[in-house]
């Protein structure tokens, strides 16, 4: 998922007092550095799951505070297979 607003994020976290070792455990970080670099606009990219936990931490919708990804190469994978099918009957 990729993080729409680092600055929303943050300010999410102001309001609530939620600092950012407390945000990256509850995301299921081992450590705070990751999320500091998406607080920071060094990433803007993460998993499903720890995007999903930070949403529901802070009580917001996941589609507020990150875009779903979709991967584009799933399509032309499919549609090579179904070619060399073809050639081969």
């Amino acid at each position: 998922m990729e993080l729409i607003d680092s600055k929303k994020l943050r300010k999410l976290m102001v309001i609530q007092d939620v600092s950012q070792r407390e945000l990256a455990i509850a995301a299921g970080y081992k450590t705070h550095s990751y999320l500091g670099r998406l607080l920071r606009g060094d990433v803007k990219t993460l998993n499903t799951d720890p995007a999903l936990r930070i949403a529901h931490y802070l009580g917001v919708p996941s589609d507020d505070l990150f875009l779903t990804k979709m991967s584009t190469d799933h399509g032309s994978a499919v549609h090579k297979k179904v070619s060399r099918q073809r050639i081969a009957a």
